[in-house]
């Protein structure tokens, strides 16, 4: 069985959809849901999904090996990234699995502060005709591990970074925990 954590610093809408999708999964578990941030709201999500839901400091992820060492005593050998935006320290790259959404095609729009509207802003301005997620490991660079998978969608003329978004999200949901199952039972 392949145990799995997931990091997210938001409203946690990708943590919630990954955990629904292996909820009867056999060979994945989901052991936890971690935030940086004390009012996350995907820390509410995973307690409503009987997922236990826990808050971390950046002492304790990047100060100290506090956070890696709790999460291996636990069996932890995935990180999930759901809209988590802190650069990953080397002892978690050493130790781990981790796998990332990005909502952009990358190599294009990705980088230290390219992140959710930061990243759609962008994309319209340089008036691209297309954008997409990519799902990809994670080095020690922001956004330039191997690629899983990317999947496209139109830009339209009017586009606001918000119409934009809500595409965005449709493939984040649609392909995310698909992309994690392949990858982790190939």
């Amino acid at each position: 069985m392949r145990t799995i954590a997931i990091f997210a610093s938001g409203s946690g809408s990708n943590a919630e959809n990954i955990i629904r999708h292996f909820q009867s999964n056999p060979s994945i578990r989901i052991d936890s849901v971690w935030s940086n941030k004390k009012d996350a709201f995907v820390l509410e999500r995973a307690k409503n999904l009987g997922v236990e839901a826990n808050f971390f400091t950046r002492e304790a992820f990047s100060g100290s090996d506090q956070l890696r060492d709790e999460l291996q005593s636990r069996g932890v050998e995935v990180i999930i990234l759901a809209g988590f935006l802190w650069l990953i320290p080397s002892a978690f790259i050493d130790s781990f699995e981790l796998i990332n959404i990005h909502p952009a095609l990358l190599p294009k729009y990705g980088g230290k502060g390219m992140y959710g509207s930061h990243v759609h802003e962008a994309v319209i301005q340089n008036k691209e005709k297309e954008s997409g997620i990519t799902i990809h490991l994670v080095n020690n660079e922001y956004d330039k591990g191997e690629h899983l998978l990317q999947k496209t969608c139109p830009v339209y003329p009017d586009d606001s970074p918000e119409t934009l978004a809500e595409r965005i999200h449709e493939l984040e949901y649609a392909y995310f925990p698909a992309a994690i199952e392949a990858y982790l039972l190939k």
